[in-house]
C-alpha cells in the first residue's frame, strides 16, 4: 500500500517511527508495511491474534462497525477492510504530524477528533467494538469521563480491546494505570472476558459492556451514577462529556442481524415508529434504483477513480447501502438540524457523524473523491449562506474529484454559477442533478503577484 509523497509531504513521522515500520519513504512514494508500536509481527497477525483470543468477536460477521481510537496512520482499520469490517479511525493532529491525512490519502475511513470536553459526534450504542492500541488517553481522568464516553457509544454487549503497556508491563507507573483501569471498569460493570500476551510480548485485554441494567442496580455504590433518561435523547453535537452510565433500554439489548443481513434489515431504532419498516424499505428501494439506473450509468462520473465518498445529507444511509458492492466507502453525514437518523446508519453496519454544514467540517483539505448531497442545499438557505458551503466542499474535495447534487432546479441554478466561479466544470441532468468536477485551478496569492 503506497501513496504519493507530494500529496502528504510530512517526513517527520517517517523519521520518528522508522524503527517501528509504520511508514517509510521510497522514492516518490510513502509505503505502509503494516507495522506499528503494538504490531511487532505485523497488523495482520495482530488482527488474527485478537479474534483467536476471543473468537466471539467474529470479524465481518458479528463485528462489523468499529472505532479505532488514536489510530496512527490507520493500518488497523485498513487491513480490517478485507474482512468486511468498516472502521472509523480517529486521532487528533499531534507532534507526529497529520496522521489522519495519511489515513484518508490511503483511502481508509478516518476523522479528526479528540476525547476532550465534549461528546464525540456519534450516537449512543453505535459501535460493535472499540479498539485502542497504545493511544495516549488517560481513561480515568476527570472521574473516568473519557472511558464513560466510550461506554456511551459502545453497543450493549460490545467489546473494548485495549492493547497498552499497563496491560503487560509491571513497572510502577504501568501498575498504577492498570489498577485505576480495573477499578473504573468494574464500577462501569464492564467484564474482562480475555487478557493475554502474544509471542512478541505485546498484551491486550478485552472488556465487554453489559446487555442489561442488572449489574448497575446491584452495585454497592451508585458511582458512576446512571444518566438521566432525557440525556440519551440529546443529539451528540456540542454536548459536554458526562460522568454517568446510560440506562440500557430493552430494545437495545438485542444485537443487530449479522453482516451482511443487517444492511437491509429493519433497524431496531425504527421498530417502535408507525409504518417505519415500510418507509425504510421504500427508501432502500429508491436508492438502489437511483444509484443503479442514474448515478452509475447516466452521469459523467468516472466511478473507477473514486474511493473516498461523503454523503452530506445521508438520511437512512440508502445511498451508501446501494454502493456497498463498489470498491469504495462512504462517510455518512447527518445534519444536526434534520431528523436524527445516524443510529439507523450504524445499525445497518455503516459509519457516519453528525455535522452542522454552517460550520467547517473536521477533516483535512483535498481528502475526498466525491461529495453527494440530496436536497441539502435548498434546506440550508434559511440557516447560512450556501456560498460558504460550496467553498467548504471545494476545500474537502480532491482536485479531479466530483460533486453530485440532487435538488430543486431553482437551487441547482443558484449553485452552478458558484461552482463555475471556482473554475469547476458543471453539467445539469434531468433538471434535478448537478454534477461538478473540480479542476486544478487555485487563486493567485497576493504575494506572488
Amino acid at each position: 500500500m503506497q501513496i504519493w509523497y507530494d500529496n502528504v509531504p510530512h517526513p517527520k513521522l517517517v523519521e520518528y517511527k522508522k524503527e517501528q515500520n509504520w511508514v517509510r519513504k521510497s522514492g516518490e512514494y510513502l509505503e505502509f508495511p503494516g507495522g506499528g508500536t503494538q504490531f511487532k509481527d505485523g497488523v495482520e497477525n495482530y488482527i488474527e491474534f485478537i479474534e483467536k483470543t476471543f473468537p466471539s468477536i467474529k470479524w465481518g460477521n458479528r463485528t462489523r462497525v468499529i472505532l479505532d481510537v488514536g489510530c496512527g496512520v490507520a493500518s488497523f482499520g485498513g487491513y480490517l477492510l478485507e474482512k468486511d469490517v468498516i472502521t472509523m479511525s480517529f486521532a487528533p493532529k499531534d507532534e507526529h504530524e497529520a496522521q489522519i491525512q495519511f489515513a484518508l490519502e490511503r483511502g481508509i475511513p478516518a476523522t479528526l477528533s479528540v476525547i476532550g470536553t465534549q461528546r464525540l459526534t456519534f450516537p449512543d450504542n453505535a459501535y460493535d467494538l472499540i479498539h485502542c492500541a497504545r493511544c495516549r488517553v488517560h481513561w480515568d481522568a476527570d472521574g473516568g469521563k473519557p472511558l464513560l464516553e466510550l461506554n456511551r457509544i459502545l453497543r450493549p454487549g460490545g467489546f473494548f480491546v485495549w492493547s497498552a503497556t499497563p496491560v503487560y508491563r509491571d513497572d510502577p507507573r504501568d501498575k498504577s494505570v492498570w489498577n485505576a483501569m480495573v477499578t473504573l471498569t468494574e464500577s462501569m460493570c464492564w467484564k474482562s472476558v480475555a487478557k493475554t500476551v502474544d509471542s512478541s510480548g505485546i498484551g491486550l485485554v478485552i472488556y465487554q459492556k453489559p446487555i442489561t441494567n442488572s449489574c448497575y442496580e446491584e452495585r454497592q455504590e451508585n458511582n458512576p451514577p446512571l444518566c438521566d433518561k432525557k440525556d440519551s435523547q440529546k443529539i451528540s453535537w456540542s454536548v459536554p462529556l458526562e460522568g454517568c452510565l446510560p440506562i440500557i433500554d430493552s430494545g437495545e439489548q438485542n444485537w443487530p442481524a449479522l453482516w451482511p443481513e443487517r444492511l437491509s434489515s429493519t433497524p431496531q431504532s425504527l421498530t417502535t415508529e408507525p409504518s417505519a419498516d415500510e418507509i425504510f424499505f421504500e427508501d432502500t428501494k429508491h436508492w438502489v434504483g437511483l444509484v443503479t439506473d442514474v448515478y452509475l450509468e447516466g452521469l459523467s462520473i468516472n466511478w473507477s477513480s473514486i474511493r473516498n465518498v461523503m454523503d452530506m445529507n445521508a438520511g437512512y444511509g440508502g445511498f451508501a447501502a446501494a454502493l456497498i458492492d463498489q470498491p469504495l466507502w462512504v462517510m455518512n453525514i447527518v445534519p444536526i438540524d434534520g431528523p436524527d437518523t445516524l443510529p439507523v446508519i450504524f445499525e445497518r453496519g455503516l459509519i457516519g457523524v453528525y455535522h452542522d454544514w454552517c460550520e467547517s467540517l473536521s477533516t483535512y483539505p483535498r481528502t475526498y473523491d466525491l461529495l453527494h448531497a440530496s436536497y441539502l442545499f435548498s434546506n440550508l438557505t434559511t440557516r447560512c449562506d450556501v456560498i460558504d458551503v460550496v467553498i467548504e466542499a471545494d476545500r474537502i474535495l480532491r482536485p479531479g474529484g466530483s460533486v453530485l447534487i440532487q435538488d430543486t432546479l431553482e437551487t441547482i441554478n443558484k449553485l452552478a454559477p458558484i461552482f463555475r466561479s471556482l473554475h469547476w466544470e458543471t453539467a445539469i441532468y434531468e433538471e434535478q442533478f448537478l454534477v461538478g468536477k473540480k479542476g486544478f485551478w487555485r487563486p493567485i496569492s497576493v504575494k506572488n503577484v
